[in-house]
């Protein structure tokens, strides 16, 4: 069943850190770079101040900028992205994501947080979901990879280009 949000649930959610709209605190690249970046772009949906700073401290670029309050919001220096992924493994509250909108004519490759078993496989073709859970496409796995080595898995997988900013999760179906 999928969600039916009226304002003020959506405005609960949002209190309780679940992000239903794009809404400040989503940092977006610009529009003209990012269509031509190879590998793509972090995205950080982090809405409120809280104690956290992980993608800041894990990025090798400094392409998040450091914080300097740890309740910091991230902030992002798109020239020294280079889609690592690397802040998306290490980010606890799972809003990082990496954009790659170069795929295709219509279709763009996102690397996602996935804490579930069982682990997608190359090729299988996932359920994506938005940000409250409703299933709003089909995906292909195009890599599941451990950049930090730590057993936390980044998932890449193909969808519509159209959906880059609302699907923010998947769903394996076995």
């Amino acid at each position: 069943m999928g969600c039916t949000c009226n304002s003020s649930d959506k405005e609960k959610l949002f209190c309780s850190g679940v992000l239903v709209d794009n809404r400040p605190g989503a940092v977006l690249p610009p529009q003209d770079a990012w269509e031509k970046k190879k590998g793509g772009y972090v995205i950080i949906e982090c809405p409120q101040r809280i104690p956290c700073n992980p993608c800041a401290t894990s990025c090798p670029t400094g392409a998040v900028v450091p914080f300097v309050d740890i309740n910091d919001v991230p902030a992002i220096d798109y020239d020294k992205c280079t889609g690592c992924a690397l802040c998306v493994a290490k980010c606890p509250g799972l809003a990082c994501f990496v954009v790659d909108l170069t795929y295709g004519a219509d279709e763009a490759v996102i690397k996602l947080p996935y804490e579930l078993e069982p682990k997608p496989v190359k090729g299988a073709r996932v359920k994506c979901l938005n940000r409250v859970g409703d299933e709003v496409s089909d995906g292909e796995v195009f890599a599941v990879t451990e950049p930090l080595k730590d057993h936390t898995t980044v998932v890449s997988v193909v969808i519509p280009k159209k959906l880059v900013g609302e699907i923010r999760a998947i769903k394996v179906v076995c």
